[in-house]
């Protein structure tokens, strides 16, 4: 599913150069779970963009896939993104004028697909995250955790080959994390590939595979 071999990504900040990712490498297969875990400013979110397609490495390999990205132009990674990956974000993301329901169908309309179709896959995902029921209210009207579960039905609607979540419990209280955590594992369970970048050792454990990074360099936990 994904490869990185040897990626580099060098910032220059002022007459400072900052190598956020130093010959990263690492190897995820098809369904798998897996979390990335490093503190502030090891590299991760650096990593998690040029995983999303959202930058591109200096140097190195990435294939996501069976894709290599780095000669992609934008365009092309915009419909890689909209096809492949799902987002997960520590903020939700949502658009709070729109109901959960029509939350979780705006990728959908990306995709051009047709209005029955997006009904129909837009209640199987909120029914698969348990929000069946409050399909119709408003993000501000959801509790924190629901509004994850409503990120996590949109994020699966497109039926993406990667779920990748940033901090995906971070805004959330323990218990709350706890559940959005047990959700993933099923997911996990269903087949889905889930890549959890985080700093929280203790929702890193609840993965069967942990990576971490540091100054810009991957390694694998025991």
């Amino acid at each position: 599913m994904i490869t990185m071999d040897q990626v580099t990504k060098v910032y220059q900040i002022g007459t400072e150069e900052v190598r956020a990712l130093d010959g990263a490498s690492l190897h995820i297969a098809k369904g798998e779970f897996v979390a990335i875990i490093g503190p502030s400013g090891s590299g991760k979110s650096t990593l998690m963009n040029i995983m999303g397609c959202l930058d591109t490495a200096d140097s190195g390999l990435y294939e996501l896939d069976g894709q290599q990205i780095e000669d992609y132009s934008e365009n092309e990674l915009a419909r890689i993104r909209n096809k492949k990956i799902g987002f997960i974000f520590q903020n939700f993301n949502l658009l709070s004028r729109m109901t959960a329901e029509e939350n979780v169908e705006l990728p959908l309309i990306y995709q051009r697909l047709s209005s029955r179709e997006r009904r129909q896959r837009v209640a199987e995902m909120l029914v698969m995250v348990g929000l069946a029921t409050r399909k119709g209210h408003k993000p501000t009207e959801l509790s924190g955790g629901q509004q994850q579960r409503v990120a996590i039905a949109r994020a699966l609607a497109t039926k993406p080959s990667l779920l990748l979540a940033d901090e995906p419990t971070g805004n959330l209280d323990s218990r709350t994390g706890r559940e959005i955590m047990s959700l993933f594992r099923r997911l996990h369970a269903e087949g889905n590939t889930i890549v959890i970048i985080t700093h929280d050792q203790k929702v890193a454990d609840q993965a069967p595979r942990r990576i971490r990074i540091l100054d810009g360099r991957v390694e694998e936990v025991d």
